[in-house]
């Protein structure tokens, strides 16, 4: 059954929420030692697979407006806590995941803006790849068979997302630059 735009108690929001409401568990769960770990990895595993599962809902039943700003808010808090732990048990270093989350920062902040101002910014697919090689770089950090014997993988990882969210976050405020230029010469052409 299609969805209108404008709803707010649908399937898929109901499982981005659910995301975001278990993030506080994930955290918990995620181990202070980098043998990695099988519970954090397969709670990691669910949390990511139901990102899909809420795509595939929004896609089949129709996207919302509320669903466009919750999921990308549900990716961001889900992969920076896991990050921000993944950092407070030495496993992930700062610096990266303070590049991701001020990049996170910055594109949420903008989204919010034009958000009060009607215009929806849904995720890009430069933005999709990111968060997936994001999750990927938490992932194999869990993983146990991968946490010590394959470090190199999830370092690359996590270099690679952050190439991807300073890529795509560019992506995101080069299009703004583009929309306000364009919103300014049709409002001179009006006057």
């Amino acid at each position: 059954m299609p969805v209108a735009p404008d709803a707010l108690a649908t399937w898929a929001n109901a499982i981005t929420v659910a995301r975001i409401l278990l993030t506080p568990i994930m955290f918990a769960l995620i181990p202070d030692h980098e043998r990695g770990s099988w519970i954090a990895f397969g709670m990691w595993f669910v949390l990511c697979m139901s990102d899909l599962i809420d795509g595939y809902l929004a896609r089949r039943h129709g996207t919302t407006s509320s669903g466009a700003f919750l999921d990308p808010l549900a990716d961001k808090v889900l992969v920076l806590s896991a990050m921000f732990a993944l950092v407070r048990n030495d496993m992930f270093w700062w610096l990266p995941v303070a590049l991701i989350a001020g990049r996170e920062l910055v594109i949420s902040v903008y989204r919010t803006f034009v958000a009060a101002k009607g215009v929806s910014v849904p995720a890009s697919k430069l933005g999709k790849w990111k968060t997936f090689v994001q999750q990927l770089a938490v992932a194999f950090a869990l993983w146990p068979w991968f946490a010590v014997d394959v470090k190199w993988l999830w370092v690359a990882l996590l270099w690679l997302a952050v190439g991807l969210s300073l890529a795509s976050g560019a992506h995101y405020l080069w299009h703004a630059i583009r929309r306000q230029r364009s919103v300014a010469a049709s409002q001179s052409q009006v006057a």
